[in-house]
């Protein structure tokens, strides 16, 4: 199980740095410059994928790890 374990946390740092970021203009707000850095944008095709991927490996790694813990799978 501890395989498994590792495997998903491998997949989940990549997709999580595959992920665009949402803060790009975070730069321009420190330095005055106008940024529509808080507008609502939402994700469409690739990006919401991935975006839903991470989630629900997420998820499993929070279970695996739970049922870890337990020691029902160690």
């Amino acid at each position: 199980m501890g395989i498994v374990l590792m495997i998903i946390s491998i997949l989940l740092i990549a997709l999580v740095l595959l992920q665009s970021g949402k803060a790009e203009g975070a730069g321009n707000i420190i330095q005055g410059g106008n940024s529509d850095l808080f507008a609502n944008r939402k994700e469409r095709g690739g990006e919401l994928l991935i975006s839903r991927i991470t989630f629900a490996l997420g998820m499993v790694f929070f279970v695996v790890s739970l049922l870890m813990s337990t020691n029902l799978f160690k």
